[in-house]
């Protein structure tokens, strides 16, 4: 029985990865699909003006999600054999959401004078927020902490594939800059739609509590959307920043690496989120070991291949005029060897045994490494895209070093538990 159980879980694992996996695959395909296109339709300011709002989204997104992908998804994975305890789960989130998604709509109305390039583009700027608003309704946390990841890959397949489609056949020139958001709102309306179907078919409804309850479940997530917060600023404060010191053709270089490196760093989540409950569970430090000794190999012979063809990739993706970012991708390929490490040992390995404040002391450290690294270079006159990406590797390196410092210290903690 005991064979089984463990054979049922392995299968578990397996399906909830593969999915995740597929799901990170689309993610980074489709806008793989989309970028070739866009930069050649665009003007390489007006693809920087996409670039930098969606950089801007990209915070906003991390305000309104505040960690719930993580606090939220282990209430759920706790409240399964209750159901009305994972229905409070479900409004108290969705209420804290929306309050937040408020809160963030003035912080980005502020942006917006502050900012040149959002002052210029404020209805491209304000359709794209709509977005954020459509994602509080997708309830990743919900399908993630039921470990029934298929929900998440056909939803997002769907949502995307519309707006892909709709994008070849719509947007021909910088005129039509205003359909992309619009696009997307289609997109992750009908999502949105299919949410509610597979809520339904469940039957599970949304039970809204106190305003208490929605400020205390904030409060749980408050350690997580700092460590967010800090994770987001490794890829986009390099990017706001350049924004305002550089011009629109260098954000849109920064921007083409910048999603070559997301994409690959896109196909490493599957691997941990699809371990996170499962270590929930079992603290099971045999899990980490394994995945550790068929990717380290895997991930030294990718980046030397991500080396020798980075001019070869850059041509494809952007065309000729983005080849001229070559050795600003080259530098960035470290962060691609030390960012699967760090994620590894953050969360699906120091979250899950109470190491909450320790996982975020070492984003956040990494973070003002980083933060003063760049003022550094604004002082000096030293600020570069070159030196941008040199400064982004070398954070990745420090958010992995800390982070392994601290599972060298607790590592026993693993043992201990899986031992009783």
């Amino acid at each position: 029985k005991r064979k089984m159980d463990v054979s049922m879980q392995e299968k578990k694992i397996l399906k909830n990865t593969s999915m995740l996996l597929i799901f990170n695959i689309a993610k980074m395909l489709f806008p793989f699909i989309t970028l070739p296109y866009l930069t050649r339709v665009f003007t390489t300011e007006t693809y920087g003006t996409v670039a930098y709002v969606k950089t801007v989204m990209n915070y906003m997104q991390i305000v309104v999600d505040f960690g719930f992908m993580l606090s939220a998804t282990k209430d759920i994975v706790n409240a399964q054999n209750d159901k009305e305890k994972m229905e409070r789960a479900i409004g108290e989130t969705l209420t804290a959401k929306i309050l937040l998604w408020l809160i963030a709509l003035l912080v980005l109305l502020v942006l917006i004078c502050v900012l040149p390039i959002l002052r210029v583009n404020v209805a491209y700027t304000l359709l794209s927020f709509v977005v954020v608003f459509e994602s509080i309704f997708l309830m990743d946390f919900l399908f993630r902490g039921l470990e029934i990841m298929h929900i998440i890959t056909i939803r997002f397949v769907l949502m995307k594939t519309i707006s892909t489609v709709l994008t070849f056949v719509l947007v021909k020139n910088d005129g039509d800059l205003l359909l992309i958001p619009l696009l997307d709102i289609l997109g992750s309306f009908i999502a949105v739609v299919l949410v509610i179907y597979e809520m339904r078919k469940m039957d599970l409804k949304i039970c809204f509590t106190g305003m208490k309850k929605v400020v205390s479940s904030i409060k749980d997530s408050f350690v997580y959307f700092i460590s967010n917060m800090a994770s987001m600023s490794f890829n986009a404060l390099g990017t706001l920043i350049i924004g305002i010191e550089l011009t629109g053709t260098e954000v849109a270089y920064w921007s083409v690496c910048m999603q070559m490196v997301n994409a690959v760093q896109a196909m490493y989540t599957p691997i941990t989120d699809g371990i996170y409950p499962e270590m929930i569970k079992t603290r099971d430090i045999g899990l980490i070991k394994k995945i550790l000794k068929y990717m380290i190999p895997t991930l030294t012979m990718g980046c030397i291949c991500v080396y020798f063809m980075a001019e070869i990739i850059l041509n494809i993706l952007g065309g000729k005029e983005y080849v001229n970012a070559v050795p600003v991708f080259r530098w960035l390929i470290p962060v691609l060897f030390f960012g699967f490490l760090a994620i590894l040992f953050g969360w699906p390995t120091l979250g899950v045994i109470g190491k909450t404040k320790e996982t975020t002391a070492t984003t956040v450290i990494s973070a003002i490494v980083q933060i003063i690294c760049l003022a550094i270079l604004i002082v000096t006159n030293r600020f570069t895209l070159i030196t941008v990406a040199i400064v982004r590797s070398v954070t990745e390196l420090v958010l992995f070093g800390t982070r392994f410092g601290c599972f060298l210290k607790y590592k026993n903690i693993l043992n201990d538990k899986k031992k009783g």
